[in-house]
């Protein structure tokens, strides 16, 4: 399936997709380089256009944009942090499985959380203009709908360990998103320069 359908479908009608999701076969590299890979471009590039093109309006000071390398620096290093995240999400995933009364290996894992990151890759075009981007908030919590619809489907978890397994699973990954992206965040701020107009 294409990537397009497939983010419409997952979004859209999340359930069927799902079960289509867990039957097709696939490889952890197929999913990071096929899916991954290209959505999780999406905040970063829009990023780079709002901090460098429109920039962020600070009242009392005016426009603030960050220079082009560093913005170019910027998005680099925010999409491969979001990569690696997603891979450490997926390891974290299968091992709690057990715990869960979940089966599942690494690729199956990979799955749920590829998949269930959609909405909020795709709110990064929110990204284009910083102020907007605060409401990506809302593409998170439907992130954790979808991990939620998606654990007994493809991770097989038996309904009684669904939201202990899916509250664990989003306090790990939301905390490891955090760490990620502040260590992103130092990186990609050694050297920059911003502008004000």
């Amino acid at each position: 399936m294409d990537l397009k359908t497939r983010a419409v479908n997952i979004i859209k009608t999340p359930v069927p997709e799902w079960a289509r999701i867990s039957a097709e076969p696939a490889t952890v590299n197929e999913l990071m380089t096929g899916y991954a890979v290209p959505l999780a471009a999406i905040p970063a590039i829009c990023s780079f256009v709002g901090s460098t093109v429109v920039g962020i309006p600070v009242v009392f000071v005016g426009t603030i944009r960050i220079g082009v390398v560093h913005g170019l620096i910027s998005a680099l290093v925010a999409w491969a942090f979001a990569l690696v995240g997603v891979y450490i999400a997926a390891v974290i995933v299968e091992k709690l499985a057990p715990q869960f009364r979940s089966r599942g290996d690494l690729t199956q894992a990979m799955k749920l959380v590829v998949f269930a990151y959609t909405p909020v890759w795709i709110a990064g075009v929110l990204n284009i203009f910083p102020p907007l981007s605060v409401l990506a908030i809302i593409a998170g919590f439907y992130a954790i709908y979808l991990f939620y619809l998606g654990l007994p489907i493809v991770m097989g978890t038996p309904q009684e360990s669904v939201i202990p397994y899916m509250a664990v699973s989003a306090i790990v990954i939301i905390v490891l998103t955090v760490v990620l992206g502040a260590c992103a965040a130092a990186i990609a701020s050694v050297g920059g320069g911003m502008t004000t107009i």
